[in-house]
């Protein structure tokens, strides 16, 4: 099925979304917080309850988002493959309503066999019409490549080759899919075993919002601690799926006063990296 270029330049949207206490929660045992009981209890637990702000990648990779944005794909190869999520305010508020707005900015050929690249820049409102936060989200459609289009423009965040400056260690729980997918991605290869080996994998991949959120919370505790609202700007490439079970490292690089570049690797073998050229920044 031919690709549906027309649908290129044009913003969809409101995608509406009500959220309460409740939901930030679920969101954040998604993202592995509290599978201790004691660890980062901050984003689960109502009393002084902080928001994990990898909460704000969601709205764009909302199922009903990507229905909507179904410009002819196969929904069998469509991975993440990387955001670019910059906050323009803080966002603190414990209940509310979220208006986004998502343009399908471009969609870039990677050629035959290699996919395509879809670009989508979404931008994220509260109920006084106040900017939140803005999203540069890519996907990868990787089995829909050589339509002609135009190459994806460079962007590559630097990784030291020296050691880290600091690292972060954890397992991710067999069952994290599970929970992340009621934040609102039913992508079936995150949960559907005959599904996901139908295209390749082993078994259910996690999504890779929930990779991130596990990253932005080694981020926020090792230079920030307990002060998730400073963070301005989190970006990554996702270059590998995760199956859950993996024991993950995040490795920190300080590049400047208030920013690090980052990648995520797999503490078993040391090639395989599930997100890379990643870069956070805060106030």
């Amino acid at each position: 099925m031919a690709l549906k270029l027309d649908m290129q330049g044009k913003t969809y949207g409101p995608f509406v979304r009500e959220y309460t206490f409740r939901d930030l929660i679920l969101f954040a045992l998604g993202c592995g917080a509290g599978q201790d009981g004691i660890t980062d209890l901050e984003y689960v637990y109502e009393k002084d309850l902080k928001i994990l702000p990898m909460f704000a990648a969601m709205p764009i990779v909302d199922s009903e988002v990507t229905k909507t944005i179904d410009y002819g794909f196969d929904w069998g190869g469509s991975l993440h493959w990387g955001f670019d999520l910059k906050f323009h305010q803080p966002m603190t508020r414990l209940s509310g309503k979220l208006s986004t707005h998502v343009l399908l900015n471009a969609l870039y050929d990677r050629g035959e066999g290699r996919g395509c690249l879809a670009q989508h820049i979404g931008e994220t409102f509260d109920e006084t019409g106040t900017k939140l936060f803005t999203n540069e989200s890519w996907d990868c459609a990787l089995f829909d490549g050589g339509f002609g289009g135009p190459k994806a423009p460079k962007d590559v965040v630097e990784i030291p080759e020296r050691e880290p400056d600091f690292s972060v260690t954890e397992r991710v729980p067999l069952n994290q899919a599970l929970i992340y997918r009621l934040s609102g991605d039913y992508h079936p290869q995150h949960i559907d075993w005959e599904y996901a080996q139908k295209y390749g994998y082993q078994k259910p991949i996690l999504h890779a919002v929930s990779t991130a959120g596990v990253a932005c919370r080694h981020i926020i505790a090792t230079l920030f601690p307990g002060q998730p609202e400073r963070l301005t700007r989190f970006k990554t490439r996702i270059t590998k799926p995760l199956y859950p079970g993996a024991t993950i490292i995040t490795q920190m690089w300080k590049w400047s006063e208030n920013c690090i570049h980052f990648r995520v690797m797999d503490a078993d073998n040391p090639e395989v990296f599930y997100l890379n050229f990643g870069l956070v920044e805060w106030a």
